[in-house]
């Protein structure tokens, strides 16, 4: 199936339109979170007929994200850390955040998405999660070179339930994976062919990352062991 969004992440579009379907608010300030997340801040740009803050963390991002928004004047892009912005406390009644937030520094990046969230604000997460209690080697290596610490499929709703967030609907999504890895595997053969010697030697270390992560996924036993999820969250009392 084509994806019509062309979001090449893991849930691909479909975490957009979990939360159109399930977003029974009107939000005026919103915010994007994550590299690789211009699409769905313009989407949401029209859906709610807003301007959309998007942050990103480094240099690198902040250039390929304004090579896909070119200019969009719907879209305010910044570079900041996730887990310490410049935004006031309570100042957005959405946050979106895809394959974004399943870092080893997942407990920071969530409390300063409560502080900047007010209070009731909608928190739409989509979390890469492991589907076994216990990762293979070969599992934990990607996770590891990743900086990601995913959590038990099981244990997410609790995660963030403890921390006085309202679970207002969650899909699994880890059916979108196999489309995602196929599809980067496939535009990631075509960069290659179009690189010369000297660029495939610059970016060698990346090429090599998503060929292994696509490879562990399709063909060694990945889809056994990782999915995705979808939350939509309500900010509770403190």
């Amino acid at each position: 199936m084509k994806n019509k969004t062309q979001i090449l992440l893991p849930g691909l579009g479909r975490q957009v339109d979990f939360l159109k379907k399930n977003c029974n608010s009107d939000p005026k300030t919103i915010l994007v979170i994550g590299a690789s997340c211009e699409i769905p801040a313009l989407e949401l740009a029209v859906f709610f007929d807003v301007k959309i803050q998007l942050i990103v963390e480094d240099y690198e991002s902040l250039l390929n994200s304004k090579l896909v928004l070119k200019s969009a004047e719907n879209i305010d892009l910044r570079m900041m850390s996730f887990e310490s912005t410049d935004f006031r406390n309570e100042e957005f009644d959405l946050i979106y955040a895809q394959a974004s937030v399943s870092q080893v520094n997942r407990n920071k990046i969530v409390k300063e998405i409560k502080r900047i969230l007010k209070p009731g604000g909608l928190f739409c997460v989509g979390e890469v999660v492991s589907l076994t209690k216990e990762q293979p080697r070969f599992m934990q290596d990607i996770f590891d070179t990743s900086s990601m610490l995913p959590l038990f499929m099981e244990d997410l709703e609790k995660y963030y339930t403890e921390r006085k967030f309202i679970v207002n609907v969650s899909e699994d999504l880890t059916s979108t994976l196999k489309e995602f890895y196929s599809i980067n595997a496939a535009k990631l053969d075509d960069a290659v062919d179009n690189l010369t010697d000297q660029e495939k030697s610059y970016y060698k270390k990346i090429v090599n990352k998503i060929k292994h992560e696509s490879n562990v996924y399709l063909k060694l036993g990945g889809d056994k062991h990782i999915g995705f999820r979808a939350l939509l969250l309500s900010k509770g009392e403190n």
